[in-house]
């Protein structure tokens, strides 16, 4: 995990106050466990005034929560154990467990790699046809129009189906072919 359990107990405070499946029931059992297990956490005083009817749940709750890091890593990890308890589905749904599981879990989300040198986002075929550009235009220029014969008018053909600045130059070459 890497963190202590009173680094996710304060994490999945928000979480546990806003949850509305954690009724009055609930908490107070969560409460009797940790007193009656374990009296070192939580001593019969501080039991009866968290279980207090005439104070709001959550706030009782965030009362509990913040007592329990202040005790310490142990006492937050017996109260993880005991949400786990009485509240299983709560205690799945704790943005840290949610956390824990997807880390786990490498067919949940795709593993997303950055990838290295990467020069533009146009893709191979972007590639090849800038590749095949280059390597006919050299070709054109090495052999020259005096060496190909009949080569302007396929040229003026192949101009048809680009783009129009390379048909203007592919038909200029052409028509400079014709004229000479």
């Amino acid at each position: 995990m890497g963190e202590g359990f009173r680094e996710q107990l304060l994490e999945d405070t928000a979480f546990l106050r806003a949850e509305q499946r954690l009724d009055t029931e609930l908490v107070d059992k969560v409460i009797l466990q940790l007193n009656r297990i374990y009296p070192q956490i939580l001593t019969d005083k501080e039991a009866t005034r968290f279980r207090n009817l005439d104070v709001p749940t959550s706030v009782r709750l965030g009362e509990l929560l913040t007592h329990l890091q202040g005790k310490g890593d142990e006492a937050c990890r017996e109260f993880y154990r005991a949400l786990h308890l009485h509240v299983e589905e709560v205690y799945y749904s704790l943005p840290t467990r949610l956390r824990l599981r997807d880390s786990l879990n490498p067919l949940a989300s795709p593993q997303i790699y950055p990838q290295r040198n990467v020069l533009n986002d146009r893709g191979p075929l972007f590639f090849l046809g800038c590749f095949g550009f280059a390597v006919g235009m050299a070709f054109l220029y090495y052999y020259g129009e005096a060496k190909v014969s009949g080569g302007s008018r396929a040229l003026g053909m192949a101009a048809l189906g680009l783009k129009r600045k390379a048909q203007e130059v592919l038909i200029w070459y052409t028509e400079e072919g014709i004229m000479n």
